[in-house]
């Protein structure tokens, strides 16, 4: 039997299912975070991160021990065609590595026309037309970019909460802030970010905490609109620079998963793009990596 596996590996964990040739998922597995992202030279967060997740995949589908894919595909948050740190080893006679909103859309539209945004961690967008022309836009990373991702989402309340210190004002997010992560101050948590403490994933887990109060909390709800109308901009740029009027428009990520920003969302880009159509992702970007592994 020939197997196939597609991983996904983002900034906030790692998935991998493993297939045969007819399309049949055999198995899944799961692992740690696996970006790169201020990885150095000896890094093998991505190693580690594949390998594991394709281990408990193969496990999970009881794959004999000397089993090996004929392809593996992997989409890496942020991938530009390099591995920074260790190179992967995985049981394979191909593996293929690419950029993960390529696998996201692949399994949003099954290698059909559209347009996904993956907001988690992190932020992108990745379109292809009706001719096959193909754009990415943002995926900046945390320091430049990534607007409408959950870390600038966090990052928005903190430097609020910062610039209203700094007036001598009061404000409506500090205290939910303080309680989350623990601390006294706001000097302490912003120095307890520095010294690496909280890290960059953990400083992003703070917008789920504002998602959920924006039901009852008009102030938190300011910031969940304004991350879904940075998501929204990002489909209007991605929209022009591959000539697509209309088309299907699919959202992946934790920070669309909630209601609240779910509604948030349909309405940013119904004032935005009015002529992109919502539309649920077929399958998920593992599921698509998959299909591109059987594809190619």
């Amino acid at each position: 039997m020939t197997f196939y596996a597609g991983i996904d590996a983002g900034q906030s964990g790692t998935v991998a299912i493993v297939g045969n040739a007819s399309g049949e998922v055999l198995g899944r597995g799961e692992a740690g975070p696996a970006d790169e992202i201020t990885q150095g030279p000896d890094s093998t967060r991505l190693r580690d991160a594949l390998t594991t997740a394709y281990k408990n995949a193969a496990a999970d589908a009881k794959l004999p021990k000397d089993a090996r894919c004929a392809r593996i595909v992997a989409g890496i948050s942020g991938y530009e065609g390099r591995v920074y740190g260790r190179a992967p080893d995985l049981p394979c006679d191909e593996l293929v590595l690419m950029h993960d909103a390529v696998i996201a859309h692949a399994g949003a539209f099954e290698r059909g026309p559209g347009i996904v945004v993956i907001a988690g961690t992190g932020s992108v967008a990745y379109g292809k037309n009706g001719s096959g022309e193909c754009v990415t836009t943002g995926g900046w990373g945390y320091l430049f970019g990534d607007e409408g991702s959950a870390f600038w989402l966090a990052r928005r309340a903190i430097e609020d909460a910062i610039r209203d210190e700094d007036a001598g004002k009061q404000n409506a997010i500090a205290s939910v802030l303080l309680d989350h992560f623990g601390q006294t101050t706001l000097h302490a948590l912003v120095r307890s970010f520095y010294a690496g403490e909280i890290t960059r994933t953990g400083l992003a887990r703070f917008a789920r905490a504002i998602i959920e109060r924006a039901d009852t909390d008009a102030y938190a709800m300011r910031y969940v609109q304004q991350a879904a109308q940075s998501l929204a901009d990002l489909v209007v740029r991605t929209m022009a620079r591959i000539g697509l009027r209309e088309g299907p428009l699919a959202f992946l990520g934790g920070m669309t998963k909630a209601a609240a920003m779910k509604d948030a969302i349909a309405q940013a880009v119904a004032g935005a793009a009015p002529e992109a159509a919502l539309a649920e992702p077929r399958s998920d970007a593992a599921h698509g990596a998959l299909l591109l592994a059987r594809a190619s």
